[in-house]
């Protein structure tokens, strides 16, 4: 094992180390998946595309994983610069655009693993699963829960998102909250201060993107890195409609 990964010794063994050094994955989205690239980087996958069109803005330094001098910077360069200061020799490759109806199945070829980080604003999100599915390649959905994280895996053959949407509702971040809260309280493990925070946001007089921390961001990037390696070397994982769930918050 390198000198760089031998403190995975023992959690990880040397041959699952050098499996997952060029294993490919994609990342949908460079928000929350910007802190998601930093902690699958460290733990030995070197070989990480991302896209995304957007520039950093002072609002997401309080989760995302960009400095102060990175704002108005475009996203995917601030992050690339960031990845290859950790290991110059990872293969990091960038796409500064927006992903479309038109563009996403173009990008998509050559990945073992998908992370759909993408904000649900349109139908794109959705595409990028069924485009993933139908390629035989495992989606991960990351959501900031602020004092937790929650992580979901579309796999090839599995439901889509769409199973938990009611009759002419679309699907969006928050109704797979909604939708994890509920699950939760079936099996009598109620985190109700997931529903006081729904409650909150939607009853806002302003029309404002949800609220997120830092540990948020920080909980699903360890929980989608260890996705990432249970995927990569062949171990069993939940699939949607199950879920991982994690909290430092206890009611």
């Amino acid at each position: 094992m390198e000198v760089r990964y031998s403190r995975n010794r023992i959690y990880v063994k040397p041959e699952e180390q050098a499996l997952i050094k060029n294993y490919p994955i994609l990342l949908g989205g460079s928000g929350i998946g910007s802190v998601i690239a930093e902690c699958a980087l460290r733990f030995g996958f070197e070989n990480i595309t991302i896209i995304d069109g957007d520039y950093v803005e002072n609002s997401n330094l309080n989760r995302q994983n960009y400095v102060e001098d990175d704002i108005n910077i475009d996203k995917v360069d601030a992050i690339k610069k960031r990845l290859l200061s950790i290991n110059n020799k990872a293969n990091i490759n960038v796409y500064n655009c927006f992903l479309t109806t038109e563009n996403v199945e173009s990008y998509i070829d050559r990945h073992k693993i998908a992370i759909n980080a993408l904000d649900f604003t349109s139908d794109v999100p959705l595409l990028f699963d069924e485009v993933c599915q139908r390629k035989n390649i495992p989606v991960l959905h990351p959501y900031n829960l602020g004092w937790g994280g929650l992580v979901t895996v579309i796999s090839p053959k599995g439901l889509s998102l769409k199973a938990i949407a009611k009759k002419g509702q679309k699907i969006n971040e928050l109704r797979v909250v909604e939708y994890i809260s509920s699950y939760l309280k079936f099996w009598r493990t109620s985190q109700f201060w997931i529903d006081e925070v729904l409650h909150e946001y939607l009853n806002e007089k302003e029309k404002l993107s949800p609220p997120q921390l830092s540990i948020g961001s920080w909980i699903v990037a360890s929980m989608c890195t260890h996705l990432l390696f249970k995927i990569a070397t062949n171990k069993e994982y939940k699939r949607f409609p199950e879920f991982y769930f994690s909290s430092i918050n206890a009611d």
